[in-house]
């Protein structure tokens, strides 16, 4: 039997509530987020948006480029590469004022904690990120060459 063309692809009703209820959350969240300063949170989101797409996408995108080809025939380390590296900028990029510093006396005033931690918190999580990603790929290609002498 041939399904129509413009067939909606709805699931159980489990999954139907599910998304309604998403729907509900977010746009409670819309709301409340608004009702204060409705023209600054719209010009951040715009802002945010634009900067991704006009900026940070293409830096992103190069250096990933000019991974994949400084990788040669042999790409089957750059996704150990890529993985942490993403991880780690996104890291950066959500905590950015902290790590930098720029708001260490609000944040402590507002939360009465120290704000001098997230740096090195982040430069440890990075290398934990590289390292762990370093010995997945050691044990990979050791596995491997395990297995050609096997064979």
């Amino acid at each position: 039997m041939r399904r129509p063309r413009f067939a909606l692809p709805l699931g159980s009703p489990l999954q139907i509530l599910l998304l309604a209820c998403s729907f509900a959350l977010a746009a409670y969240a819309g709301v409340q987020l608004l009702a204060g300063d409705w023209f600054g949170v719209a010009l951040w989101i715009v802002g945010a948006a634009l900067l991704h797409d006009l900026v940070l996408l293409p830096l992103y995108a190069a250096a990933d480029r000019a991974l994949v080809q400084a990788a040669g025939p042999r790409r089957s380390w750059v996704g150990y590469v890529r993985v942490p590296a993403a991880l780690s900028l996104l890291l950066l990029l959500v905590w950015f004022p902290l790590i930098g510093g720029q708001v260490t006396a609000r944040y402590a005033s507002a939360t009465g904690l120290p704000a001098d931690r997230f740096l090195p918190r982040w430069l440890l999580l990075t290398a934990v990120l590289f390292g762990g990603s370093a010995v997945l790929f050691l044990l990979r290609l050791r596995w491997a060459s395990k297995r050609q002498s096997v064979d």
